[in-house]
């Protein structure tokens, strides 16, 4: 939970004395008529947390009037107060919250009160200056979230750095993003699809600034009210929105090495009527990155006909700016209106080459090549947003509705010149390319929730997704003859790509003292079209399908539950994966999509076990899930004619092979053995089985994996944090593949400064640079050794200053592996 910062009214003061001396009075005569008091014990938890709430104000009036009596929580939001025997009103106060009264109560025995939860008073917050500086995880029925805190080691970062930062999340080192080992993970901004992560994810989440993140939610287990989309579940990065009254905001400047430097602005303002806020951020990166590989060829006896070295090095640079602009406006107390503008815009340049040298099957050389390409790139993306929500007279009764427009276009044109060195010094001819994309999605959403009897909520929702896109790739060859570049029809095409997503939902919960539920189901109709140009090659197809969803819970006490979750999920196959064009990533390594293409279809089934102690906190899970259709990337090989040589080809495209089955265990554990050192680790350990076959090759595999990170964070003399993060993902094996494992280390130190308006911090990702992907790869007759190292040791420099904002160090209780943060939970 986040510790706030409070401007105390005199109001407040004077209630505060005169509260003193009523218990003083109180006690005076307590003591002299002890033998007719009783004692009155309780708790006080925060509603949404279950967290307690320290020094929280208990008042005891008698129906009489007279003698009024009390008493403050303690660190755990234990009370214990003495009165004499009679009827009482209760009255339970914390700053900032709502007062909770109990009204005519016996006090006749030692009584000792149900657990009292206090919830958070909106128009008071309005007063209250709040600095959150450390990571809260709550735990809630159909997900977690994680609050992205003083987290050292994601400082000038992005937010692929804040994901590989959370428990479950691993991000690999080209910056793909996996929940549970699983790479289909549905990635939403703000709780939809965003143009931001639509065409191309993994360089979006490359950036968008960590400043700009507020929260990440993970959905192993979705309820119906989310899409069916991504069977490992669902990731929601929820962007900041300032709530603190008048003119605020902080300012951010990174420096590092390799080149990178940038700057960000957060801002808000907020009146009784309105809210405005902005995130802005400009980011320059120079990533050098490396790579190599060594394929061994053999014949059909398995005897060694030749092999091939490959050695190839990579500089980006990459400039981006990135712009959120948002409005809130409060209709009345019950009512806003929201809208938002998102820009982001990056222009980079990729200068790889690529050197490799041939030996015959006694290992002399034959041949040199180097291969040098240079690829310029450009995205575009302009969002608008557009949010109603009416709040009705009973709490959680509310309904929303939510208008979003994106639009992304994505352009790269790259040159490639190949040159023989050896034995004959050759200029080949040499190949341009470009891809030319826009893509546009309209969303139509509304969801209404409504609350009735005690414990009980029915939810109702319908949710429009409608996508297209073009997709134009050239490739160009160059004719000797004329001395002219002429369009490679075996390679150049254009898609037109239509998937229109029409779905409806309904859920009901319901808490029964101590057990909660909710039930749903979902019902999703999608319509996809696929148009080829060039060929006039067309292919539709329209399916509806129904997702039910179960979450159960369990909370034995205040500090021990169990949940229990189960889902149908899907995984549809994306327009790069059903475009059946070939494209090169070399002349003799061609990847080409699949228009037949079906959807994968998952059950999951998730156990969940949270239990806290004192200084120690442990949130674990066991899984499994069941998928059919399942896509798997099937090799064939070729012998085709390159540079007027008989050349073996490979060929790779995505198929519907397998089914699978998939199971793990995976837990969170914090330990706090001092008050200035705080540990946490995560570890996740899972299996998968893959059966099939194709072209007379087995798929099968059954594979065993599983990492971990350990975090460390030591408050050193000076007002200095020192924070430790290791990984390790163990090595994997799939049936056409080997991967060994990888080990990384990040260091980061900060300190605030300027009375705790300003933060510097130091960080260095990956110390020891061994953040590298090792791996061996086999086709029939072909096996390749290789190793890919997307970026180098990076070291930043971040410097934050914070204007009309007060922060306070908070009191941690544990951390996950950002360091700094609670565990909560919430069915």
């Amino acid at each position: 939970m986040h510790r706030k910062i409070v401007n105390i009214p005199m109001k407040n003061i004077f209630s505060l004395i005169l509260f003193i001396l009523l218990t003083f009075q109180s006690n005076a005569q307590n003591y002299q008529n002890s033998n007719s008091t009783i004692l009155v014990t309780g708790k006080v938890l925060e509603n949404e947390t279950k967290q307690p709430l320290e020094y929280a104000t208990i008042v005891l009036t008698p129906k009489n009037g007279k003698n009024i009596t009390g008493g403050l929580t303690n660190a755990k939001g234990n009370f214990s107060i003495e009165v004499k025997k009679g009827n009482y009103n209760v009255s339970v106060e914390f700053i900032s919250f709502k007062t909770k009264k109990l009204n005519n109560i016996s006090f006749i025995n030692d009584t000792h009160l149900k657990t009292i939860y206090l919830s958070p008073d909106a128009q008071a917050l309005d007063e209250v200056e709040i600095i959150a500086e450390k990571s809260t995880v709550e735990i809630h029925l159909d997900k977690k979230i994680y609050n992205v805190g003083k987290d050292m080691t994601v400082k000038g970062g992005t937010a692929s750095d804040v994901l590989d930062n959370i428990p479950s999340v691993d991000v690999d080192v080209e910056g793909n993003v996996s929940l549970r080992g699983n790479d289909n993970v549905r990635i939403l901004i703000n709780g939809k699809p965003s143009g931001l992560v639509g065409l191309n994810g993994t360089e979006a989440l490359k950036q968008l600034p960590a400043d700009a993140i507020q929260k990440v939610e993970v959905i192993t287990s979705p309820s119906a009210r989310y899409d069916a989309e991504g069977t490992a579940g669902i990731l929601n990065i929820i962007l900041r929105k300032g709530k603190i009254k008048g003119f605020n905001g902080s300012l951010t400047a990174t420096a590092g090495n390799p080149d990178n430097f940038g700057g960000s602005a957060n801002l808000n303002f907020r009146s009784k009527k309105l809210n405005i806020f902005t995130n802005t951020s400009y980011s320059y990166r120079n990533a050098p990155g490396n790579s190599n590989n060594f394929t061994t060829y053999f014949d059909d006896f398995n005897i060694k006909k030749s092999s091939k070295k490959e050695d190839k090095l990579y500089k980006r640079k990459r400039n981006s700016f990135n712009t959120r602009f948002g409005m809130e406006y409060y209709l009345t107390k019950k009512s806003s209106i929201t809208g938002t503008v998102l820009y982001n815009e990056s222009d980079g340049l990729t200068n790889s080459i690529n050197a490799s040298n041939e030996f015959d099957n006694l290992d002399v050389l034959t041949k040199t090549n180097d291969r040098i390409e240079k690829d310029k790139g450009n995205n575009k993306t302009t969002e608008y947003a557009l949010n109603f929500t009416q709040d009705f007279k009973k709490s959680g009764h509310k309904l929303t509705f939510d208008f979003q427009y994106d639009n992304t276009d994505q352009n790269s044109y790259a040159h490639i010149a190949d040159t023989d060195l050896f034995p004959a010094n050759v200029i080949n001819n040499p190949e341009k390319n470009s891809t030319i994309q826009s893509a546009n999605t309209y969303l139509i959403q509304s969801d209404y929730v409504l609350p009735f009897g005690k414990d009980s909520q029915f939810e109702f929702g319908f949710k429009f997704d409608l996508n297209t896109l073009n997709s134009d790739y050239l490739v160009e060859d160059f004719d000797e003859t004329t001395n002219q570049y002429f369009n490679n029809t075996n390679f150049s095409n254009t898609l037109k790509f239509e998937q229109n997503i029409y779905a409806v939902y309904s859920q009901y919960g319901k808490k029964i003292n101590k057990f909660s539920y909710l039930l749903g189901l979902r019902m999703e109709t999608t319509d996809r079209k696929i148009n080829l140009i060039q060929t006039n090659e067309i292919d539709n197809k329209n399916y509806t399908e129904f997702f039910p969803t179960v979450n159960l819970g369990f909370e034995f006490n205040d500090t021990e539950s169990l949940t229990l979750g189960f889902n149908r999920r899907l995984r549809r196959p994306r327009h790069w994966f059903l475009n059946p064009f070939e494209t090169r990533t070399s002349k003799t390594y061609i990847r080409k999509g699949n228009i037949s293409l079906d959807p994968v279809y998952t059950n999951s089934l998730d156990l969940g076990y949270l239990k806290r102690w004192n200084k120690f906190t442990l949130n674990s899970s066991i899984y499994y899930q069941h998928s059919i259709n399942n896509f798997e990337f099937a090799q064939k090989e070729e012998t085709r004619i390159i540079d007027g040589i008989s050349t073996l080809v490979i060929v790779r495209s995505p198929i519907n092979l397998s089914s699978q089955d998939r199971y793990g265990f995976e837990f969170t554990a914090n330990y706090k053995p001092f008050k200035w050192w705080r540990l946490s680790n995560s570890f996740n350990f899972y299996s998968y089985q893959t059966k099939g076959n194709y072209n007379t090759i087995n798929y099968d595999a059954n594979d065993v994996s599983w990492f971990t990170r350990f975090n460390s964070r030591v408050s050193l003399p000076g007002k200095i944090d020192w924070q430790t993060r290791v990984m390790y993902r163990g090595p994997r094996k799939t049936a056409q593949s080997n991967r060994e494992g990888m080990f990384m280390l990040n260091l980061a130190f900060s300190k605030d400064l300027f009375k705790d308006k300003a933060t510097l911090s130091f960080n260095v990702s990956d110390l020891l640079n061994t953040r590298k992907r090792k791996s061996i790869d086999y086709t029939p007759t072909t096996v390749t050794t290789g190793e890919f190292q997307w970026r180098q040791r990076q070291i930043l420099l971040n410097f934050t200053y914070r204007f009309n904002q007060k922060k306070k160090r908070s009191k941690p209780q544990g951390n996950y592996n950002g360091g700094g943060e609670e565990e909560q939970f919430k069915a």
